[in-house]
């Protein structure tokens, strides 16, 4: 990806926006426990590697396969928690029906009922993604950790 992107017609400009738009997507599914909203961030067959984040948090979440797959994963995972996923500094480039995007997301786990203990992990995206339809959806997303700060036994749901 270019540092700088001369590319700045109204349509590149709402592709940009339109990738940027899945990403949100897939943040508001987590945090609102929207299940469909989530899905609608991913193509069927998307991959999901929270790999290099979790390991740095001590512990392995394998790779994980197909939208409903993600979905049903990451709702597992997450619903003793109550989360906040916030998207910043996303740079997206686009190439005809393919794109990627970088971004940051600040990720903040409480559990659900003792909200005096958190964990927040400040997480790399890396996301690739395709048109499908009318819509920009995830086909792989890779999350690498940039730093956390808490108790990170809160993602294991105790």
């Amino acid at each position: 990806m270019s540092v700088i992107d001369s590319t700045t017609t109204p349509t590149a400009t709402a592709d940009k926006l339109a990738v940027v738009e899945a990403l949100y997507r897939y943040a508001a599914g987590l945090d609102l426990r929207d299940r469909a909203l989530l899905e609608s961030a991913f193509a069927n067959d998307a991959v999901a590697d929270f790999g290099p984040a979790t390991r740095k948090a001590g512990f392995d979440y394998p790779e994980v396969n197909g939208k409903e797959t993600i979905a049903a994963a990451l709702a597992d995972s997450l619903s003793k928690l109550d989360t906040t996923h916030s998207v910043s500094n996303p740079r997206a480039s686009v190439d005809g029906d393919t794109a990627s995007l970088e971004a940051i997301v600040a990720c903040q786990h409480l559990p659900r009922g003792d909200h005096s203990r958190h964990v927040l992990m400040t997480n790399r995206y890396n996301v690739d993604l395709v048109r499908q339809d009318d819509a920009w959806v995830i086909q792989h997303l890779t999350v690498d950790n940039a730093w956390t700060e808490g108790d990170t036994t809160v993602l294991y749901g105790v």
